[in-house]
């Protein structure tokens, strides 16, 4: 029969196989952005929402606000696109979480959003998408 401390470390690497998976993904989607330079127009292709309008959508500037975090340059990074930086800082802070919880054992998923909740983040992302288009949210557009 194991020791007990056996048995606790093994739950606890298989409970971390997702966020390390998760976290894995992010720091690779971090480690292209940051080499594969989006700054150059069409790096990534085009949006088609920019593409067909003319007016970026909630995203656009999103790929080079991330790159721009990988230097360390949070002004250029926050000029690119607020609400993405907004939403790394939160990822980021919810994977920590996920961490900690499975490291106490609880073994659920990283983000659990209610349905109010999720209404009101689509709405948020409605709303800058909006503004950023409008005259006196031109500073939000990339």
């Amino acid at each position: 029969m194991m020791p007990r401390v056996e048995v606790e470390r093994r739950v606890s690497a298989s409970a971390l196989r997702a966020p390390a998976l998760v976290g894995a993904a992010g720091l690779g989607a971090a480690v292209l952005l940051h080499f594969h330079d989006p700054h150059d127009s069409g790096s990534y292709g085009y949006c088609p929402f920019l593409t067909l309008t003319g007016k970026p959508c909630p995203g656009c500037g999103g790929l080079r606000a991330v790159n721009d975090l990988t230097r360390g340059d949070l002004v250029g990074a926050i000029s690119s696109n607020v609400l993405a930086v907004a939403l790394v800082a939160a990822l980021a802070v919810a994977w920590v979480l996920w961490v900690a919880r499975r490291l106490r054992g609880r073994v659920d998923s990283m983000i659990t959003l209610s349905l109010p909740a999720g209404f009101a983040l689509m709405a948020v992302v409605a709303v800058f998408g909006i503004v950023r288009n409008t005259p006196w949210g031109s500073w939000l557009a990339p």
